[in-house]
């Protein structure tokens, strides 16, 4: 898939594990691309997760979202950020659990180590939860300077989820 020229595409990936989870899913989705600068490309089919590393908890309800952007990086986290705070994100504990986590994956082929953000997202490889879904809307998907994201599913099979197909995330248009 490509983007137009001077735009980028991006590729969002979001979770819940707290309240309403597919209502939260749903109002990121609608928060995300009510203002102007992203472009729906596409939203994944929800998956059912168990959660990885943090304190016991829930499961989580993620998807992907590709869109194409115009904002700059860090424009683009100051929205994510924002999105999640509208839905009441408490960042207590890491890896704990959550309302809503919206995390870039990667900003088209830019390769980053700024503290503020990392791109792509230093461990989107070793997370079924963002490579499966990411696989679903794009078959030819990579997460640049690591590989191919079918190739990579591989090595995080062990990992349990499922896919919702009950769960629909609507689009915002």
């Amino acid at each position: 898939m490509t983007s137009p020229v001077g735009v980028r595409r991006v590729v969002l990936s979001l979770g819940s594990n707290l309240g309403e989870r597919m209502d939260n899913l749903q109002g990121a989705v609608d928060a995300l691309f009510d203002p102007h600068g992203l472009t729906l490309v596409a939203l994944s089919p929800v998956y059912e997760t168990a959660p990885v590393g943090g304190p016991e908890q829930g499961s989580y309800l993620n998807a992907v979202v590709l869109a194409d952007s115009a904002l700059a990086p860090e424009t683009l986290l100051e929205r994510t950020q924002n999105v999640e705070e509208a839905l009441h994100r408490v960042r207590e504990e890491r890896w704990g659990p959550r309302t809503l986590d919206v995390d870039i994956i990667a900003y088209g082929d830019e390769i980053r180590d700024d503290p503020a953000l990392v791109l792509p997202h230093p461990r989107a490889h070793e997370r079924a939860f963002v490579l499966r879904p990411w696989a679903d809307v794009d078959s030819e998907a990579a997460i640049p300077g690591v590989g191919a994201v079918r190739t990579l599913i591989g090595d995080v099979a062990d990992q349990k989820l499922r896919r919702r197909d009950d769960l629909v995330l609507r689009t915002p248009y």
